[in-house]
């Protein structure tokens, strides 16, 4: 209980001095843009390299992320179906279909794990399979779709090699299979760039909010619903009926599952909507509201399987 409050109290300051930076006129017309490009291009990438380069990868293959992996595409499924039906066009889906299954494993999973799950290794899984997996695959399609896709076919091939995201994940991951220990005058150059990243992330965020309409309000309504119902809902049911009536997994292992699914949508995701100019409104909008959703849902999850 303790680690869901802190932990959303945290973020919840941190996007209110954002507005307040927004509100305030402190940082000028292009305060958000800059933050977004820094921690697009230069802070998420460092971040996701020394967090990846000190992760034993080894935790990769287990039941437990396996549930999160499909329960993840399941909701993910869904809303690209819906999509396609409603023809919301590929950039907007894949957006929404982050915003159902892109859970913030990060600043909020972190203390999460530590006083609800109390390992904040539990989170590394989930983290690892969210850059190395999702995040990867989704941007090249941003990528291919926008701006991007643009060019011969052996260059937009290599997009995922482009992506700063992608770089430095992959990069932090190559550095872990190998086994390597890079020394602190590189490491610890990158590990203080790359604190920058959730607080950027989050003051965007804080500063977007300014001037925008109340949610659910414009004509995002019916895609916003639905990635905060796939989210805040259908994925920890979906996690739960995997873990305990395919995986068999009990006690810990299985609130373990359940809570890292029951995370809301990543703040970052925002970022990469905005770095593509694609579904802006709908990732802001399914962030805040299963962010201020998964309070309760959290609450009810750990009572009922802590």
């Amino acid at each position: 209980m303790q680690g869901v409050l802190s932990g959303f109290a945290v973020i919840a300051v941190v996007i209110g001095v954002g507005y307040a930076i927004g509100r305030g006129g402190h940082l000028g017309d292009q305060g958000r843009e800059v933050l977004t490009k820094l921690a697009f291009h230069v802070a998420s990438p460092a971040l996701l390299f020394t967090t990846l380069a000190r992760t034993d990868l080894s935790m990769i293959f287990s039941s437990r992320l396996l549930v999160t992996a499909l329960s993840t595409a399941a909701v993910a499924a869904v809303f690209v179906a819906v999509g396609v039906v409603r023809r919301w066009g590929v950039g907007r889906t894949t957006i929404g279909a982050l915003c159902s299954s892109y859970v913030n494993s990060g600043n909020l999973g972190i203390p999460i794990a530590v006083y609800v799950l109390g390992d904040a290794s539990l989170v590394a899984p989930v983290l690892l399979f969210q850059l190395v997996g999702v995040t990867p695959v989704a941007l090249t399609i941003l990528d291919l779709t926008g701006g991007g896709g643009q060019g011969p076919l052996w260059k937009r091939l290599l997009t995922p090699l482009r992506n700063p995201i992608a770089v430095g994940s992959l990069t932090g991951v190559a550095v872990s299979a190998a086994g390597a220990e890079l020394p602190g005058p590189i490491m610890d150059p990158l590990t203080l760039i790359g604190n920058m990243s959730v607080p950027a992330v989050l003051l965007a965020f804080g500063i977007s909010l300014r001037g925008s309409t109340l949610p659910l309000r414009g004509a995002e309504r019916g895609a916003v619903l639905l990635a905060v119902g796939l989210k805040s809902v259908v994925q920890p049911l979906a996690a739960w009926a995997l873990a305990a009536g395919v995986f068999g997994l009990r006690d810990a292992a299985l609130l373990d599952v359940v809570v890292t699914s029951a995370l809301p949508a990543a703040q970052n995701l925002f970022t990469y909507a905005s770095r593509y100019r694609v579904g802006e409104t709908l990732a802001r909008e399914a962030i805040l509201l299963s962010t201020l959703l998964s309070v309760p849902v959290l609450v009810v999850v750990a009572a009922l399987l802590g």
